[in-house]
């Protein structure tokens, strides 16, 4: 194996949606406004870098518990299919996740899926196991890394799921989002989340992101483009390049197919950032319960302040993404820019400018 640099901990902390003035929906958040804000919800990363080349990691989404002896109920749905998902057809077939959600590069899918195999297999519990899904998502980092390199490697995997901890949780170029971009700005990994009342009781929705679609950035109903901001900017990446993978976790009682309900409005929330859904673009969410699917769930006609909050969570974390990642120049010179938070709350204190057809000159 080439060797490569990698990381573990957070990059330096930039503003969050949050810091700016910004909020999103109404919905209280948790504590920390992530993912782990999610009692037994856990989140690695390794980060993988090699200059100017190599731009990439994984990381690692880990329940407290879970294994092919104590699965967890989950759902998923499929916004844009043009992705390498490993691990669907069992999931949305049974209703159960059997290991943590891994997410990575394109390429290093498989050899990220093979790693998991193998670190399930040394759990607790499963010695003699035999069948195994591992579920892991992807995004094509390849406008900004070297990505047919594959350089995510088991050493990575590893580290990811060995390092996943409660707590804050390191946003923008780290993991599996060090070499991914949306929207035309650098973005990367992003999280929220918010505390709806359901039938009386407060539970916790949380969710990550690993963002790398086109559109045009929507923010509080304005267009932000890399050029409104005075930002240079390379073309953006087309084709087989966009994707978003959403993890969404829950301690609220709800069954598979409620989960999968909850998905859908995960994916239906990029359209409030200006999602272009291209027909390259892979978009997927998988939503996962912590509570193990015993007694009854929640009623269907409880779920409506739920969905609301994955929808608001899911804009926050994707605009968390931007705001934490830095420019990048990557593999071939390619550059992507920071979304900067200065020049956002200026577009977004001024006049409102119409978007027009490249060509067409400004709007009047």
């Amino acid at each position: 194996m080439e060797p490569m640099d990698y990381i573990q901990s957070a990059q330096g902390a930039r503003s969050r949606a949050r810091d700016l003035g910004i909020l999103i929906g109404g919905f209280a958040t948790g504590p920390l406004d992530s993912i782990t804000d999610v009692p037994g919800v856990r989140v690695g990363h390794a980060t993988v870098r090699r200059h100017p080349d190599v731009h990439s990691g994984v990381t690692a989404v880990v329940p407290d518990v879970v294994g092919p002896h104590a699965p967890l109920p989950a759902g998923m749905f499929t916004g844009n299919g043009y992705g390498k998902l490993i691990g669907v057809t069992q999931l949305t077939e049974l209703g159960t996740l059997e290991t943590p959600v891994l997410l990575t590069s394109t390429l290093s899918a498989f050899r990220v899926a093979d790693a998991l195999v193998g670190w399930m297999l040394e759990q607790p519990g499963c010695g003699k196991v035999q069948s195994l899904n591992p579920v892991v998502g992807e995004c094509n980092d390849g406008f900004l890394s070297d990505i047919r390199a594959r350089p995510v490697h088991e050493v990575h995997v590893r580290a990811a799921l060995d390092g996943a901890s409660g707590g804050p949780v390191a946003e923008g170029c780290v993991g599996a989002g060090t070499g991914t971009g949306a929207l035309g700005f650098k973005a990367g990994i992003g999280t929220a989340s918010r505390t709806p009342d359901l039938r009386g009781r407060r539970y916790t929705v949380g969710v990550l992101v690993q963002a790398n679609f086109g559109g045009t950035l929507r923010v509080l109903g304005r267009s932000v483009t890399p050029q409104s901001l005075g930002l240079a900017a390379d073309p953006a990446p087309v084709g087989e390049a966009g994707s978003c993978m959403i993890v969404v976790a829950t301690d609220a009682p709800l069954d598979a197919r409620q989960l999968t309900r909850v998905a859908r409005r995960a994916v239906f929330a990029l359209a409030r950032t200006g999602a272009a859904y291209s027909h390259g673009s892979g978009d997927y969410a998988i939503a996962f319960g912590t509570r193990p699917q015993t007694g009854a769930p929640l009623e269907d006609a409880e779920l409506g302040p739920l969905f609301e909050a994955v929808l608001d969570a899911v804009e926050e974390a994707v605009l968390n993404s931007l705001l934490a990642a830095t420019t990048t120049t990557g593999f071939g010179g390619r550059t992507l820019p920071a979304l900067s938070a200065d020049r956002l709350l200026e577009v977004l204190s001024g006049p409102a400018t119409p978007l027009v057809p490249d060509g067409e000159g400004p709007a009047r």
